[in-house]
């Protein structure tokens, strides 16, 4: 199909042709067929590129201000109440995915460097303290930043941040706040967040000992119940969900033995490449863990058949070096860490656990608790799966019961002074 077909069978094709996209209509369909989309996900999204067109027509929005601002406020606050002249793709699902092609234009790039506000910069020096210093992952980054900079834009605003003018009171009162809509256990994850940036300002010279004080310390109710991990049985009905007559199936199969054999993390998979593999002294190397270490393992022969058997026989040609890449457009890139949670999800469903067991770390805890079961020390289980602390790792031992029960049982006496009573 050319794109004058393309364009022709739109219904609403004069809401693009006739509106302020029009120029680069051609460029983002050539753009999305290169990435090899089904013509149809190309006429989805072309609907939903000319709805917005025919919107900000209608509010009379400047080229220039298309932004990530307008877009969320098409997909959040029009779309729910639409009241353009059907037919029109309403989908907010397919309108975001259209949506994001649009920015990554070259048209909507920004070179433009924003003037910084004091808080802006503020929590930049913290990201930096936290990567450079501390050695936290991103993820872990860019929450503690998150919370952090929702206190200080409501403590100050858009004036420079100084601790010393935030009061204890002012904090109860911050957190007061968050507790009538949060959970006790996310209010923990933001009272460590603070903490993490008072001690950050206490290098900085500034005294934060009552701030830490003040924040409340939650119970940590986790080590009260046992952690949920796959039996024997279930974690062979798991590995016997894939297909291994389709190259998905023997994709999803070889990232289940890296989690369920090596422990590894969503994200340690995804950044495995060709160059990890030492196919010859049977290692994988992993560069990108939680502690930013680089460290080897040994490579167990289950995982390496998967993973051989997925490359001769399932991994589409590609560019990049990763070893899992998509099999669906946009092609010819490596998968994404929510790709492979679902992956691991729809094994779940197959084998009629879902109810039960969802995501991957489940997989490397069940990991922990088979080379518990197996013998392994304490010690060596930290250093298989990263701990950087062997409290983490402690956890599995309780879930050896076999083991637990099989412990000598010693009985304690308690011992009552004599009081010189007789009975």
């Amino acid at each position: 199909m050319s794109t004058d077909k393309c364009l022709a069978a739109l219904v609403r094709r004069n809401w693009l042709v006739d509106g302020p996209l029009n120029d680069i209509v051609p460029a983002y369909i050539e753009t999305l067929r290169a990435q090899r989309y089904d013509e149809r996900t190309i006429s989805c999204y072309l609907g939903a590129l000319a709805h917005f067109s025919h919107w900000i027509m209608v509010d009379q929005v400047a080229y220039s201000s298309i932004d990530t601002s307008l877009i969320q406020r098409f997909l959040q606050s029009h779309l729910p109440a639409c009241t353009c002249p059907a037919p029109c793709y309403g989908t907010v699902s397919s309108a975001g995915a259209a949506l994001r092609h649009l920015l990554r234009r070259p048209e909507f790039e920004r070179t433009a460097t924003a003037i910084e506000d004091p808080i802006s910069i503020e929590l930049a020096q913290f990201g930096e303290y936290l990567s450079n210093t501390c050695g936290l992952a991103p993820v872990t980054r860019i929450t503690r930043v998150k919370h952090v900079g929702a206190l200080l834009a409501w403590a100050f605003g858009t004036q420079v941040p100084m601790l010393s003018r935030l009061s204890v009171g002012q904090l109860d009162e911050y957190v007061a706040g968050l507790s009538l809509h949060l959970r006790p256990v996310s209010l923990r994850g933001i009272c460590n967040c603070l903490r993490s940036y008072f001690r950050y300002r206490a290098l900085q010279g500034e005294s934060t000992d009552s701030l830490s004080a003040a924040l409340p310390r939650f119970a940590d109710w986790r080590r009260s119940t046992l952690p949920k991990t796959l039996s024997d049985t279930e974690l062979n009905s798991f590995l016997s969900a894939f297909d291994f007559a389709d190259p998905v199936g023997l994709r999803d199969y070889a990232i289940a033995r890296c989690l369920v054999d090596l422990g590894l993390r969503g994200n340690e998979v995804t950044d495995l490449t060709l160059d990890s593999l030492d196919w010859r002294s049977g290692t994988l190397t992993i560069l990108s863990t939680k502690s930013k270490r680089v460290q080897q393992l040994p490579l167990p022969v289950s995982t390496g058949e998967a993973i051989a058997t997925y490359l001769h026989q399932g991994r589409p040609q590609t560019i990049h070096r990763e070893l899992f890449v998509r099999h669906r457009a946009p092609f010819d890139k490596p998968l994404s860490v929510p790709a492979i949670r679902n992956a691991m999800n729809r094994a779940f469903i197959r084998c009629g656990l879902r109810e039960r067991f969802c995501n991957t770390h489940v997989l490397r805890r069940t990991t922990a608790t088979r080379l518990q079961r197996s013998g392994a020390s304490i010690k060596e289980i930290a250093d298989l799966l990263r701990h950087q602390s062997l409290d983490t790792a402690s956890n599995y031992a309780r879930v050896d019961l076999d083991g637990l029960r099989a412990a000598p049982c010693v009985r304690i006496v308690e011992m009552i002074p004599f009081s010189g009573i007789s009975i």
